[in-house]
């Protein structure tokens, strides 16, 4: 597979940054769990997480898929979805042994945040993970500045609803129909980002 940007945009920052995304969903992945199926949302056109990681069947779905992915390994199957504006991702009920998002959860407009959370809850199997990660709060004014220095892709910050605390997560999260004793959660990169995983 050629290489190609890991966002749509230029950042001088961005493969080191959706390296790490990819490092930390890595770890939070049960190891049982790679024997079964795994769904990225948001996957991007070059599916940088997909690509790096051992599992047996990997499925990405992202609104910006072009036919430039056409020769990507036979275990990772791509599709056209935007999970902002569709209601539903066409997969069966407990479907997938993990669902990531890494990086997306601050596209998605609040006022949709729950129910496609509550989507992501159905298609995942009993015990499956659900794993983000997501730029902290606080940082807004700092990605404001390193993107106007095209230190990271000024397109997908530009592109940001919303950036939420761990508390405000929590809350959609439990919400949408997840348990607060089955989630985790931390942060890395300087405290400048949010992990978490939450099992069904």
């Amino acid at each position: 597979m050629k290489k190609e940007r890991v966002t749509r945009d230029y950042g001088f920052f961005e493969g080191f940054l959706a390296k790490k995304r990819a490092e930390i969903a890595d770890k939070l992945i049960p190891p049982a769990s790679r024997r079964g199926k795994i769904l990225d949302i948001g996957c991007g056109n070059y599916p940088y997480f997909l690509n790096s990681i051992d599992f047996a069947e990997k499925h990405g779905v992202d609104q910006n898929l072009s036919n430039s992915c056409d020769d990507l390994p036979r275990n990772i199957k791509l599709q056209k979805f935007n999970i902002e504006k569709e209601n539903k991702v066409d997969f069966p009920d407990e479907y997938f042994d993990v669902v990531t998002m890494l990086a997306v959860l601050e596209h998605i407009d609040p006022v949709v945040l729950s129910e496609r959370i509550k989507e992501i809850y159905r298609i995942l199997k009993p015990k499956g993970s659900f794993i983000i990660t997501t730029p902290a709060l606080w940082t807004v004014p700092i990605l404001s500045v390193m993107s106007r220095l095209k230190l990271i892709s000024p397109t997908e910050i530009k592109e940001h609803k919303i950036l939420y605390s761990l508390s405000d997560i929590l809350g959609v999260f439990t919400k949408s129909g997840f348990y607060h004793e089955k989630i985790a959660s931390g942060y890395f990169e300087l405290f400048m980002n949010i992990w978490l995983r939450a099992e069904k």
